[in-house]
């Protein structure tokens, strides 16, 4: 009998471990179907509930780790991670998982219901932000980032940042799991949790609602992006300064005049298209600064631009009337960009009915950066990049979620990527892929008017909240550690 009870354990971990790698394999990663992500930890987290602890804590561990082998392509094919750091990405994510579904069975299976509701969130969320403040990487591993099609519940952003979606979300599977739990032997205790969490969802959805269809009033921009993925035989390189850079320059000046003709305000050209010395720089500059009093456009184009022994990951601001400026890339991507200098400030263009903001490519991936252009009123970011071609809606709408978080438009020219326009409620507005062809361009007309958030105001307060409930969780179990557990 015990044998026929330990062979149907074991298919119900298996079935745990596969069903939650299931959902985690396409509710995450390249192409993310964000339903998949709310029920995810399900499967576990039932499981968890009756099973021995060592057995909730593997089931829990290698369901998060197989389902995250979905960017294994990413992260060792493309970015070349060494076996060390793929070992601690996987094992990290495991064991935090783990501790998550031990802490929440301990709790469940010692009463404490509401508490292990929010043991699951709390610790996701707390690691998720520890990770953004230790990591180069920044939010870019967020849950919250599954859910960027979620149009409704995006605007959750605007008040919590990406740390009350990942908790939401993985509320909901906590508050299912302990609502399917209680329900055979205290259906109205189970009915209170299960209510509770769909109030504050639906609450959530509503407002969300309501915000994605307020019209938004303002100034309106008419926006042109221009990028390649190679001309004769070049890929994807930074092109070497002098004639190289200069025949480049001038192939994307074609492009660029015809999107000035038909009404583009300003055109965005992608992150380090070539390299610029100081002995090359005045005369890129009249290149660029000539076109744009030809055009009427202004222009930013992404450079390395090398001077004092350092190299700068830089995007060019031309505009009519105006001497050139400059904005230093602030976040690097190691290994790829460990070479280059960070810069520390930030680049405001003042016009006369909005304010704009300059960034490059991974500095979206930050909180602090896009909060800091909130707080100066930024309408409209104008955004060059570069990414892995596979990683074009991965990586490339990350970005998305800072501009409803800090109340921006975003237009982003990425080579090896995308092309797109956003507003600041995360619709996009406009998009192509920067291989449709030799000059892939789009012109759009998007808002620049900036949309004041509490998050702004407020900052990462959710992610300190859940620091607090993860210590009243731990506080709680300590009270009640020598309660005898469930079976």
């Amino acid at each position: 009998m015990a044998s026929v009870l330990d062979v149907r354990r074991l298919g119900l971990g298996l079935g745990a471990v596969l069903l939650m790698a299931a959902m985690v394999w396409f509710g995450t990663g390249l192409h993310p179907f964000w339903p998949l992500m709310w029920f995810a930890p399900l499967p576990v987290l039932l499981f968890a509930n009756r099973a021995r602890w060592w057995s909730a804590a593997l089931v829990a561990g290698f369901g998060l780790m197989l389902g995250y082998l979905n960017q294994w392509v990413l992260f060792a094919g493309l970015l070349h991670a060494p076996a060390p750091v793929l070992a601690q990405i996987y094992l990290s994510e495991g064991i935090m998982f783990a501790l998550a579904v031990l802490l929440y069975r301990a709790l469940l299976r010692r009463g404490a219901y509401w508490n292990a509701l929010l043991s699951v969130p709390a610790v996701v969320v707390t690691f998720e932000y520890l990770l953004n403040v230790t990591s180069p990487h920044g939010t870019a591993g967020s849950l919250a980032y599954s859910q960027l099609s979620f149009l409704p519940f995006l605007q959750l952003a605007t008040v919590t940042g990406p740390w009350g979606m990942s908790f939401l979300v993985l509320a909901f599977s906590a508050g299912l799991a302990i609502t399917l739990h209680l329900y055979p032997t205290a259906p109205k205790q189970a009915l209170r949790i299960g209510g509770a969490v769909a109030a504050v969802l639906v609450l959530v959805l509503v407002l969300g609602t309501l915000r994605l269809y307020t019209p938004v009033h303002g100034p309106q921009v008419k926006v042109g992006l221009v990028a390649s993925d190679g001309v004769d035989g070049e890929n994807d390189q930074v092109l070497e300064p002098g004639a190289p850079a200069e025949k480049l320059f001038a192939q994307y000046a074609a492009p660029i005049q015809t999107l000035a003709a038909q009404g583009a305000q300003v055109v965005v050209l992608p992150e380090k298209i070539a390299v610029v010395l100081p002995e090359t720089q005045a005369k890129t500059d009249v290149f660029f600064q000539s076109l744009v009093d030809r055009t009427g456009a202004g222009i930013v184009v992404g450079v390395i631009r090398a001077a004092d022994g350092k190299g700068y990951n830089e995007a060019r601001v031309y505009q009519a009337g105006k001497p050139p400026q400059s904005y230093d890339k602030q976040h690097m991507l190691p290994p790829f960009e460990s070479n280059l200098t960070p810069g520390d400030s930030l680049t405001v263009l003042p016009r006369l009915d909005a304010t704009w903001g300059v960034a490059i490519c991974k500095d979206m991936d930050f909180t602090p950066l896009s909060s800091d252009y909130g707080n100066k009123g930024v309408g409209l970011m104008l955004v060059p990049g570069w990414d892995f071609v596979l990683d074009w809606v991965q990586h490339g709408h990350i970005a998305l979620l800072r501009g409803v978080e800090s109340g921006f438009s975003i237009v982003r020219s990425a080579k090896q990527g995308s092309l797109y326009v956003s507003d600041d409620r995360g619709r996009v507005l406009a998009e192509v892929k920067s291989d449709s062809a030799p000059f892939a361009t789009l012109l759009t007309t998007v808002p620049a008017v900036h949309d004041e958030t509490f998050y702004d105001t407020m900052g990462d307060w959710f992610a300190y909240l859940s620091l607090v409930l993860l210590a009243g969780t731990l506080l709680r179990l300590g009270m009640l550690w020598k309660r005898p557990a469930a079976a």
